[in-house]
């Protein structure tokens, strides 16, 4: 009885039919970036905005003001009179009454002087030249509210890392496709509920279930792509990675051409709509269907395979084995109760929490360090398809475990040098910045490969799934620390950036090589690396 690596190799590691399901299911990766940093473009800082007086609205229209007339009546003489104040978190503490003078208002108040009345803070009473033209804006995140922003960030990680559970073990459980279709079609509905969210409280609530929802697209589809090719074929993890590096540079252009935040909402979730016609594209992983003890349907996929490949399978093919059976009931003791595989795992751990808060804090950083942001944030994309590349071209020549530890220590010098970079030189402020994105976005694409070569089979998917958890931790600690850091200093969180880089690049060059050798399927065989 042949297994199923047997057949696939006779009906095809990588032909027509795998490149084809492998270039559809890749274009999830796109719409996951969108996802996965719009936040950038929803939470735009407002050009301009002002604390509106009690009253004013009536005021403004007996008057007859403009918005701009209002403020220069009441913003501009707090300014003068109180130098302090720049009359976005406060505001006079007077009301407006109908026997105002419309042409001097706050010479109603005595002496003629705004700086001699009290101040108080603002609440929820702020006028926006644009009202609608980000989440900032919409909801009044800002002053004392602005670390709500950083909040809907780590919610949307925080469903990353409730989906990276729960739909993974549905994955395993109920299929592969399934799943795969739901997540898309939540995706889509949690989207549309963002973009017309009444409050802020809503709006929290659904982006996290769009982040649930998005995890389980990203993490199906790459286990379906990485199920249906020849285990020569590791490196289309890499390349899927690419498609999400795609999707970084296309979500400036979208957000230039939409003027609000709604739009850009609904241009980056409705796509995820298409991917439904899947249904009739993409079959189910042959591979889980044998875990589940469907060696018929497993078998009939296969035979699609072949033809689509041009290839035949012998008709003594009749049944299929897989070797690879996973133990019953794993736990986070059976990736520690040996000396190698808990020093692995302690440090992928690690690795995983390092790269993705440095890279996310890299992309939302964008954000708030002023410039062309559409051009920045596509220029600091395009960087990332090199990185790709150089991994394509390192891994099977040099190997995984100097280019993983190489690439996060240049990132954490770039980092640390950028920080004290004058801003009067641009160009080499945003050069030096580029290469430690560089950096990164390789550490970060690397440690997906390494983790499943150094996790027995029987613990693989387990494995994986426990260290990558810290990838979402990561994300959900990365805009406080960002935000609330650079509210300091603006180059400070670049110094923690580089700090945590450097430990990581050097705790990554204590893992043995894998390059050229078979994936361990016991405890033992991991034991036995060097």
């Amino acid at each position: 009885m042949p297994s199923f690596d047997e057949v696939l190799k006779e009906a095809g590691e990588f032909g027509r039919f795998q490149k084809r399901v492998f270039f559809l299911l890749c274009q999830t990766g796109v719409t996951f970036s969108f996802l996965f940093a719009s936040v950038v473009f929803l939470g735009q800082a407002p050009d301009s905005y002002w604390c509106r007086i009690p009253g004013a609205t009536e005021l403004s229209e007996r008057c007859g003001w403009t918005l701009e007339e209002e403020r220069n009546f009441t913003v501009l003489p707090l300014r003068l009179g109180n130098g302090s104040s720049s009359g976005e978190c406060e505001r006079l503490d007077v009301v407006w009454d109908t026997s105002i003078s419309c042409a001097s208002p706050v010479a109603h108040y005595g002496n003629h002087s705004a700086g001699n009345l009290s101040l108080a803070a603002c609440h929820d009473d702020w006028v926006y030249k644009q009202p609608h033209s980000s989440i900032v804006s919409e909801y009044n995140l800002v002053c004392g509210n602005s670390w709500m922003l950083d909040l809907s960030q780590a919610i949307l990680n925080l469903g990353f890392l409730a989906g990276a559970f729960t739909l993974g073990y549905a994955a395993d459980r109920y299929g592969r496709i399934l799943i795969y279709l739901l997540s898309c079609l939540g995706v889509g509905i949690c989207g549309i509920i963002v973009a017309f969210a009444p409050n802020f409280t809503v709006f929290l609530i659904f982006r996290f279930l769009q982040g649930v929802f998005g995890k389980g697209t990203w993490m199906t589809c790459y286990v379906i792509v990485t199920e249906i090719v020849g285990s020569d074929q590791r490196i289309v993890g890499i390349v899927i990675q690419m498609f999400f590096t795609l999707g970084i540079m296309i979500l400036p252009g979208i957000a230039y051409l939409v003027p609000t935040w709604q739009g850009i909402q609904l241009a980056i979730s409705l796509p995820n709509f298409l991917f439904l016609l899947y249904y009739w594209l993409v079959p189910e992983s042959p591979r889980w269907l044998l875990t589940r003890k469907k060696g018929e349907k497993a078998l009939k996929i296969m035979h699609d395979i072949a033809k689509h490949n041009g290839k035949y399978l012998s008709p003594h093919y009749s049944e299929i084995t897989i070797s690879n059976e996973e133990v019953s009931n794993p736990s986070f003791l059976d990736l520690v109760r040996t000396p190698r595989m808990r020093r692995y795992t302690l440090i992928l751990m690690y690795a995983w929490f390092t790269t993705a808060l440095i890279y996310q804090g890299l992309v939302m950083r964008l954000g708030i360090v002023g410039g062309n942001l559409y051009l920045d944030f596509f220029i600091s994309g395009a960087v990332e398809l090199p990185a790709a590349l150089l991994i394509l071209v390192t891994i099977d020549r040099i190997g995984r475990r100097l280019p993983f530890g190489m690439s996060s220590i240049v990132a954490g010098i770039a980092c640390f040098i950028t920080a004290f970079l004058p801003e009067d030189i641009p160009w080499l402020k945003m050069t030096v910045a580029m290469i430690g994105r560089l950096g990164i976005t390789m550490a970060f694409e690397i440690v997906y490969l390494v983790n499943t070569e150094l996790y027995p089979t029987t613990l693989r998917n387990f494995g994986v799934s426990l260290c990558s958890s810290l990838c979402d931790l990561g994300g959900i600690i990365a805009p406080f620390l960002l935000f609330r850091l650079a509210a300091i200093w603006l180059e400070l969180p670049l110094i923690i950036f580089s700090i945590l880089a450097v430990v990581c690049g050097l705790l990554v060059l204590l893992l043995p090589e894998t390059k050229g050798i078979s994936l361990p399927e016991t405890v033992e065989d991991v034991e036995q690396l060097s």
